[in-house]
């Protein structure tokens, strides 16, 4: 029975296996190279100033650790949605739930912020110009959505709803051509803009290196689109289910793009600083002109005189947040359809086109996603709060492979994780720092994100009916799961970045609580585990539902 769960080839059955390993990668790639090159080393720079260098190799290095986890387990179990499912296998349904619910609550709020991102970068044009009007927040200026900004906003997003319900390879392809431009143009700014004159002095320009300390540096990995920029190396573990080749695939998919991303934000940040003219970073970094920038690249570009460069950068500004915001879409309908699965979402998120799209997941992921420019009317105002509800999901990963380490040690994996016993609890740690540094004022809000879920859960669990899939809800082995939460919230609150003027747990020794209550939590996890027995059978009723053709007509 271990054999046959996790080597047996998955048949086709309502989800179409179309996509090859560059439409893998490229999916992931895709995803990661959106609006975050466009703004993060921008925002990074305003909190760390030049030691945002330092930042961006702790995220890269960060999301790295936890990819190498999803690589294992993406091999290990190649099913459709699968990062929200790898908590329900190893730990029954209240665990399963609960990350499934932050894995849907991250993918569905990504395309809305790509779409602000390219409602943003078009104010270079005039006819953009009623789509946004300037706000000062808490001493902090913003551009906001105006009504005609949100229809145009809405607009996009029914765009790329469409293109989703052409089919599964026709995305695939569409995304594939679109991430060849995606990567070229980052590449093309780096090149043009380190030999079109670079300013050395600028890395001790303003008020130093360093302006912010350690803590600018590691607010600046959660707080200024940083970790935002690296999210979606895990979509090709969400397309498992239509993957030709999943377990050769799927690992060598979501190592390769965090390579990528991690080399092409490193130097797209050092040429960012180092091709500032000196007028636009007089006094603080926090402060400069170059923090008042629209089109922080393209502004650069025209201010060197490299007008062609700049059309370019603009034009990118809508191919790159589209095509994330695009593969986003996809991957939002297939974790509902996972979810569905495994009993936690309505059994209408199940129903697939004759292309095998999952159309009640698409009509879904639309209706939410405008729904988002009303509360979030600005790209600033998701993404800290898309950060650390993804973190939160990750943080899942790390605990299931753990488990299934523990559990069922012998079981085929096409990719193995080196040292998990030391990488996975690393990974554990890692995931719950970001969500330290994220802070009290995002934290507070993912805390009634996570308390809305329970109630879409529960509600239909109590009216969902007869279905082929009934969750198995061991709370035993989620026993750990409530404090954990409720833990991180509390050091979160007490710490240097909550709202206490005096913290308890002060820079440092936050980071040293972190750490240790994560190590606690961990353990306390694995060996609270569904047992190997339970595990093999959720994993087999997984695999068996995704050969099952349990799909619904389209007419539905």
């Amino acid at each position: 029975m271990a054999t046959t769960t996790t080597t047996q080839a998955l048949p086709d059955s309502g989800l179409k296996r179309n996509v090859g390993f560059i439409g893998l990668i490229w999916a992931s790639t895709g995803s990661i190279i959106g609006s975050g090159w466009l703004f993060g080393s921008q925002e990074a720079l305003k909190t760390a100033g030049p030691a945002a260098i330092i930042s961006w190799l702790i995220g890269g290095v960060a999301v790295l650790v936890l990819a190498l986890v999803h690589a294992e387990l993406g091999g290990m179990f190649p099913i459709a949605g699968g990062t929200a499912r790898f908590p329900h296998i190893a730990f029954g349904g209240v665990a399963g739930a609960s990350f499934g619910w932050f894995s849907w609550l991250q993918s569905v709020t990504v395309a809305p912020i790509e779409v602000e991102a390219m409602i943003k970068y078009a104010q270079h044009w005039q006819f953009a110009h009623p789509w946004l009007h300037t706000v000062v927040v808490n001493g902090e200026t913003q551009q906001l959505l105006t009504g005609s900004g949100i229809m145009v906003a809405i607009l996009l997003m029914a765009v790329v709803t469409v293109v989703n319900l052409l089919s599964v390879r026709i995305l695939a392809n569409t995304n594939s051509a679109a991430t060849w431009w995606k990567v070229a143009i980052p590449l093309l700014v780096i090149i043009v803009l380190a030999f079109s004159g670079f300013h050395g002095s600028n890395f001790t320009a303003a008020d130093g290196f360093l302006p912010g300390g350690a803590k600018g540096i590691l607010a600046a990995v959660s707080t200024s689109g940083i970790i935002f920029a690296f999210l979606g190396f895990e979509q090709a573990d969400q397309l498992a289910g239509e993957a030709k080749n999943p377990k050769r695939d799927i690992p060598r998919a979501v190592i390769g793009s965090v390579v990528i991303g991690l080399v092409i934000y490193l130097l797209l940040q050092v040429v960012f600083l180092g091709a500032l003219q000196s007028g636009a970073i007089q006094g603080s970094w926090a402060t400069a002109d170059f923090t008042k920038y629209t089109g922080p690249f393209a502004d650069i570009a025209m201010a060197a005189g490299i007008t062609w460069l700049a059309v370019i950068i603009f034009i990118d500004a809508i191919i790159s947040p589209g095509g994330t915001g695009l593969i986003y879409v996809t991957a939002t309908t297939r974790i509902s359809y996972g979810l569905s699965r495994n009993g936690y979402f309505p059994k209408a998120f199940e129903w697939t086109t004759k292309a095998g799209v999952p159309w009640v997941g698409l009509v879904t992921a639309f209706v939410v996603g405008c729904a988002c420019f009303a509360p979030f009317p600005s790209w600033q105002g998701l993404v800290s709060l898309i950060t650390s509800a993804s973190v939160l999901m990750y943080a899942g990963a790390p605990l299931a492979l753990g488990a299934f380490r523990k559990r069922i040690p012998e079981i085929e994996r096409p990719y193995r994780m080196p040292a998990a016993a030391v990488f996975s609890p690393i990974a554990f740690i890692v995931a719950n720092l970001i969500i330290l540094w994220t802070g009290w004022d995002t934290d507070w809000k993912l805390g009634v994100a996570i308390l809305i879920g329970a109630v879409v859960i529960v509600l239909n669990n109590v009216f969902r009916g007869a279905s082929s899939v009934r969750p198995r809800w061991d709370w035993k082995a989620a026993q750990w799961l409530l404090p954990y939460l409720v833990g991180m919230g509390l050091i979160v609150f007490l710490s240097d970045f909550g709202p206490l003027t005096n913290p308890v747990f002060p820079l440092w020794v936050d980071i040293v609580v972190v750490a240790a209550f994560s190590l606690v939590i961990y353990y306390w996890a694995i060996n609270s585990a569904s047992t190997r027995e339970e595990i093999l059978r959720t994993a087999e009723d997984v695999r068996e539902v995704e050969e099952s053709n349990v799909v619904e007509p389209v007419h539905h």
